[in-house]
């Protein structure tokens, strides 16, 4: 069975950080910075307006020669951000972001923010799956007698 981002959310937590459109660049790489991550979503109120990653800032910023303290993440955030929902699988996830370059994927139900998922996430996911299958088949192989059924 193909692994859904809801399990993946369930399993690495679906906090989510996110910072308001007027923000400066600075208070963006902050708070990334204090919560090791590489992307902020760009919201007012619960509505995604976009996403602002470390890509953006080393483009947008660095290269233009522009002050993150006084630019404002709405000037360089990415919008009309792609999302997913959590009854979609990793494979989707995995083809995404893959056909539209980028690595920071929000999930949305119902309207709402409710998780992330990175491309590391996706690239965890898939291993596992991979590990699961191949643990089962070594069992059958060996002489164990049966596949156990997929995890749910």
């Amino acid at each position: 069975m193909t692994t859904t981002v809801r399990q993946i959310l369930q399993a690495k937590g679906s906090r989510v950080i996110s910072i308001p459109p007027d923000s400066s660049v600075l208070a963006a790489l902050r708070l990334m910075a204090e919560h090791d991550i590489g992307s902020v979503l760009i919201t007012e109120g619960s509505r995604l307006l976009g996403i602002f990653t470390e890509r953006d800032y080393a483009r947008k910023v660095v290269l233009r020669g522009r002050s993150s303290s006084d630019t404002r993440v709405e000037e360089l955030m990415t919008a009309n951000v792609l999302t997913i929902s959590p009854s979609q699988t990793i494979d989707d996830c995995m083809l995404m972001m893959t056909n539209n370059r980028f690595r920071h994927l929000p999930v949305v139900e119902h309207g709402e923010v409710i998780g992330i998922i990175t491309i590391g996430d996706a690239v965890k996911a898939v291993m596992a799956e991979q590990e699961e299958t191949i643990s089962q088949l070594h069992g059958y192989i060996s002489g164990d007698g049966y596949l156990t059924p997929p995890r749910q």
